[in-house]
This record gives C-alpha cells, sequence and structure tokens, in this order.
C-alpha cells in the first residue's frame, strides 16, 4: 500500500432515489490541495479544520456546478486516518455523486480499494486490528446484539483481553529466556508457579474461543428449516414468528411449492427461516419439485423445526419424516394447533405451540436457541471472528507444547520455543506482529469507502 497516494471513495451507502446526502471522502497529503480546486464557497468562509463550508462543487475545466454541497476539513492528525481529510457531503441517490467523486479522481486521487481508510487509521497508529475489524463488524451487524458486541470491540474491549493475555505470557517468556543465558545469576525459577500461570492463560483462551461460536451466531445468524407433514402449519408459523403474510396459509394441502424465506431477530440472534413444502409421496410434478428444494433445505440448515399437528398426534408419517432428517442438524420438534389438541402432548414433541393465537412462541425461540447450544447471558462481552478465533485457538495449542515441555522436565529453552510462538499468534490479533498479507486480507473485506 502506498501511503503517499492520495485516496478517495463514496463513504456512504447508495441507492437510486433513495438517501439525502451522500459523502465523498478523500484521505491523503493532496486532499486539501484537490478540495480548494473543486469546492467554491461563496462569500468570506474561512477554511479551518474541522470547521463546515457551504458551496458548490465546481468543474474547472467546464465552470459546471455539479451539486451543491457542504466541504469538511479535517486536518492530521485529527481525522480517522489520521491524515488530511476533506468530506464533500452532497445530495443522495446515484447520479450527483458519482460525477463529484469522477472529478475527485480526474484531480489527482486515486479509487480507494476497500477497507483503505481503515487500514491507513492502523498503519497511522489511530486503530489496533481488533478495532478496525470491529468497525466492520459494526457495519454489517445485523442485529442489536451484533452490534453491541462490535461496540465493545470498538471500545477496545478485545484488545485489552488479549493484550493482557499476551503480557502474563510475555512475562514467563522474559523469565525463561533470563534463566536460559545468566541462570547462575539470578535467583531460582519456581516451575509449577510458571506452569499455573501458563495454565491459566490457556483456559482464559479456551473460554475466549467458546465464546467465539456465541459470537458468530449473533453476527452471522442462523438458517433454520421448518418442516413436516402437508398442512401442519409451517407457513402459519413462518407468518407468526415474521409477523408479516410472507407465506400463503390455506387448509389444502401441498399449498407451498417452493421455499419461503423470512428473515428476522430472535433474542438478538439472526434467523433465516425457511418454509419448506410439504414432504410426502406425491404425483404433481411441481410440488415433487418443492419436496426436493426442501430436502437440499435441509442439508444446508444449521437448525431444523419439525411441525407436528397436536390435533392428530404423532403420526407413522411424523416419525418417517424424522428418520429422514441429518443426525448431524439440531433438530426440535414443535407440536402446533394447542388450541385443537385432543390428546395428551406426545413424548416425542419438545415445544406446544399454536402458531394461531401466538401461544409458546417465546418458548419456542429460547428452546431452539438452547437446541443450538447458544446461551446468551449477560456475560457475553467481546467476541472473535473466524480469524481471531484460529489465532487464539493456536495460541492454546502452542501453549500446550510449553506445558509438554514442563511436564518432561526439558530445559528452559524447551519451554521458549512455543511460548514464544503463542505469543506471536495474540500479537497478530492486535496487530502487533502481523505482515502486509495479512493486512491485505483482513481488510479487502471491509467495504468501499471504509
Amino acid at each position: 500500500m502506498d501511503s503517499d497516494d492520495t485516496i478517495a471513495a463514496i463513504a456512504t451507502a447508495l441507492a437510486p432515489g433513495e438517501g439525502s446526502v451522500a459523502i465523498v471522502r478523500i484521505s491523503g497529503p493532496e486532499a486539501e490541495t484537490i478540495g480548494r480546486h473543486l469546492f467554491h464557497p461563496p462569500g468570506e468562509q474561512p477554511w479551518g479544520s474541522h470547521r463546515v463550508l457551504y458551496g458548490h462543487v465546481v468543474d474547472p475545466v467546464s465552470a459546471e456546478r455539479l451539486d451543491e454541497a457542504l466541504l469538511l476539513l479535517m486536518k492530521a492528525p485529527r481525522s480517522f486516518t489520521r491524515e488530511d481529510v476533506v468530506e464533500l457531503h452532497c445530495h443522495g441517490g446515484l447520479i450527483a455523486v458519482r460525477r463529484v467523486l469522477e472529478l475527485v479522481l480526474r484531480s489527482g486521487a486515486r479509487l480507494a480499494r476497500p477497507g483503505e481508510f481503515s487500514q491507513r487509521a492502523f498503519l497511522n497508529g489511530r486503530l489496533d486490528l481488533t478495532r478496525a475489524e470491529a468497525i466492520s463488524d459494526l457495519i454489517t451487524a445485523r442485529s442489536r446484539r451484533a452490534a453491541q458486541l462490535a461496540v465493545a470491540g470498538l471500545d477496545g474491549g478485545l484488545q485489552r483481553r488479549i493484550s493482557a493475555l499476551r503480557d502474563r505470557l510475555l512475562d514467563q517468556l522474559a523469565e525463561l529466556e533470563a534463566r536460559v543465558d545468566f541462570e547462575e545469576d539470578l535467583p531460582p525459577l519456581d516451575p509449577a508457579a510458571l506452569v499455573a500461570e501458563l495454565e491459566a492463560v490457556q483456559q482464559a483462551l479456551r473460554r475466549l474461543v467458546e465464546e467465539a461460536s456465541h459470537g458468530r451466531l449473533l453476527r452471522e445468524g442462523l438458517k433454520v428449516a421448518i418442516i413436516g407433514r402437508p398442512n401442519v402449519g409451517k407457513s402459519s408459523l413462518l407468518n407468526a414468528l415474521s409477523r408479516s403474510e410472507r407465506a400463503i396459509v390455506t387448509d389444502l394441502p401441498g399449498t407451498t411449492r417452493d421455499l419461503v424465506e423470512s428473515e428476522l431477530v430472535l433474542q438478538g440472534v439472526p434467523l433465516t427461516l425457511l418454509d419448506t413444502a410439504g414432504i410426502r409421496p406425491t404425483d404433481d410434478l411441481v410440488e415433487r419439485l418443492g419436496i426436493e428444494r426442501s430436502h437440499r433445505a435441509l442439508a444446508s440448515a444449521d437448525a431444523v423445526l419439525l411441525l407436528v399437528d397436536l390435533s392428530e398426534g404423532w403420526t407413522e408419517a411424523d416419525a418417517a419424516l424424522a428418520g429422514q432428517l441429518p443426525a448431524e442438524v439440531p433438530v426440535l420438534v414443535v407440536g402446533n394447533k394447542a388450541d385443537r389438541a385432543v390428546a395428551a402432548t406426545p413424548a416425542q414433541v419438545d415445544v406446544v405451540i399454536s402458531a394461531l393465537t401466538g401461544s409458546g412462541l417465546e418458548a419456542l425461540a429460547e428452546a431452539l436457541l438452547g437446541r443450538c447450544g447458544l446461551s446468551l447471558g449477560p456475560g457475553l462481552e467481546v467476541a472473535l471472528n473466524a480469524r481471531q478465533c484460529d489465532l487464539v485457538a493456536a495460541a492454546a495449542e502452542s501453549l500446550g507444547g510449553s506445558l509438554a515441555a514442563a511436564a518432561e522436565d526439558l530445559p528452559w529453552d524447551f519451554w521458549t520455543i512455543d511460548l514464544r510462538q503463542a505469543a506471536r499468534s495474540l500479537g497478530e490479533i492486535t496487530g502487533e506482529e502481523v505482515n502486509e498479507a495479512v493486512l491485505d486480507r483482513v481488510f479487502s473485506r471491509f467495504c468501499i469507502g471504509k
């Protein structure tokens, strides 16, 4: 990455005819020069850092006014990238802001790559790597709880936990390396105390890995397939959970011929619900195609809701359908039509609901998340992303190597090999030990303009 370049991009979402404001962000040594070249404020408005100017963006060649806009100048280092930054706040939509960006690029800036503004903020010491990644998580958050976790990362919660654990490892590494070179000049080192400290750090790392699976669900959500015999109330359940009429509900079997998707958030977890065609033998070609899609949905689902009609009880067809489900996918058997139940609840049923009246839906949500192993207590304060989780797991494994060396009573320098690697892995999470290839992979997942 060439930090001497001046980069520019549209920093706001674009949609035809939507959005009242769009921002063109410029960062780098020529940002102010480009802004002064293109922006014409009327009257005697003073240019100063962190002041807003009113005026027009004007093409210096044709003298055409491209847009009425505001300009915000932020002089280094008091900006997001710690470089000179100019933001042109234009009218929203597609055409005007793109014309302004094209003019900026013709004036000497180049188009920013995805995440390049955040990457410069990291390289210039404005952010550590965990905070930079939290920005991306906040932008893509699909629920309030996912956004709260991202904000915790942005506030440095994850960085502090990782750095504290890394510092503990570095303290032990320093003690060991000192003994390797100068043991005769130093007081004896207590191996038992050192092992206890390494084990404590390893346990803390393993807890972070366990919490990461919960954070992943909050960020990415669950894909849940609703299956069952025809007319057990699958579409009614989807409509009740999503509070909309996404699926056609009738008393006729075979009404749903294709997959119907609905996205919603249950207890802070984003869900994609798949209303599948009722699975049964049929000669109807179109219905058979829907049933085939239902089977494909099962293969890709994170969890399955098997719906049973309580007005009929547990039938042989229900049992046959349950036997077709993938063993590795969590299944929750839901008894529907509690308002029409004619007998005791079958033993196979986990939760009783009525999609018609809405009773039992909250218990269904809790049972579904519990069946997927998700406990959303107040203790979840930070959560690792996939890259961070891999590095924490690697650090915990490396500590296992150090502990194995201790168990075999090997010399101190054998202890340090894996301990140094563990500290290096944790340093890569925060960016204290990271190379350009890693940075490119991290920031390439960001959106352009951020």
